[in-house]
């Protein structure tokens, strides 16, 4: 993905950027299509502002300059309030992935008071989509029995694609039911093996031994290499077309799907905050507005005139 930006000799510094949060943020954050469209064009449009004012190094990126591009779209764009919302939306999610990867060592965004766009709801599978999806591979075959694993791991677990993609086989001990994940900002976490997962990994880890190994990572391709993001990403999107599911099914749609049912099933808000690995709960509470079964059941238990 290649952006234009006026000023060529920053271009590279901070393109470059660019490209890394926009790849993070198509595999991982489940945004519409549309959505990661207008992030691209909005960040390009900012790190050319920035290129213009001589900015070729992000960490001397300030409060002020994000200030001044924003007060310059309103001015000169004539841009809304809401349009100049989520410019920052953009900018703030583009300098905190940077500063949770360690690209950066500050996040000039960090404490602005300004209004922010209404969240989106997640999508999330039902019970009986998910099964009729897990049921899907071809359990006959080598490709089948990793491709059952691969999606009773997501659901299981709640990993991101990164996450999955990359884990190594020494941090998944099926002795003690549990995978330990290296996440965002390189924070370890455990979470725990649901009984299914631990069958089908154990049918995978067979067939993984038995064949080409050229990679220490737990899922690999038929050439014993670790499976790109992309090919992890089209074994959900194909099995997802299998089972006839009409939503646009992605790996992070599992990941919502995993913490819903939880939260639909009982579990406490903080456990699961643990197990996807948020560092700050409000972004675990949003799964609470799609719980509407939990509710319901709860409403239909206590309330005395239900």
């Amino acid at each position: 993905m290649i952006f234009n930006m006026t000023d060529e000799s920053n271009a590279g510094a901070l393109a470059g950027l660019l490209d890394q949060f926009m790849e993070s943020a198509t595999f991982e954050s489940g945004l519409a299509d549309a959505t990661l469209a207008a992030y691209a064009a909005d960040l390009a449009s900012y790190l050319d502002f920035l290129g213009e004012s001589g900015v070729s190094d992000i960490d001397l990126v300030s409060r002020e300059h994000v200030l001044d591009h924003l007060i310059a779209l309103r001015k000169e764009r004539k841009l809304s309030a809401r349009s100049a919302a989520r410019h920052l939306s953009a900018i703030r999610r583009f300098h905190a992935f940077l500063r949770s990867e360690r690209i950066a060592n500050s996040d000039p965004t960090e404490g602005f008071d300004a209004p922010r766009l209404t969240r989106a709801l997640p999508h999330v599978l039902s019970s009986r989509e998910l099964e009729r999806m897990l049921d899907m591979p071809d359990r006959s075959t080598p490709e089948g029995i990793r491709d059952s694993a691969i999606l009773e791991l997501f659901y299981s677990c709640g990993l991101r694609i990164s996450e999955l993609a990359k884990l190594p086989l020494r941090d998944v001990s099926l002795d003690e039911g549990a995978v330990r994940v290296r996440g965002k900002g390189a924070k370890v976490r455990l979470v725990p093996l649901g009984t299914r997962a631990m069958v089908k990994l154990r049918a995978w880890l067979s067939v993984r031994d038995s064949g080409k190994v050229l990679d220490d990572t737990l899922f690999l391709g038929s050439r014993g290499k670790r499976m790109s993001r992309t090919g992890v990403w089209q074994v959900v999107k194909r099995y997802a077309q299998a089972a006839n599911i009409q939503q646009n099914v992605t790996p992070h749609m599992l990941r919502h799907s995993f913490a819903t049912h939880l939260l639909d099933n009982g579990a406490d808000l903080r456990a699961v905050q643990e197990m996807l690995g948020h560092s700050d709960i409000a972004t675990t509470q949003i799964y609470t507005h799609v719980s509407s079964d939990r509710l319901s059941k709860a409403h239909r238990s206590f309330h005395p005139r239900a």
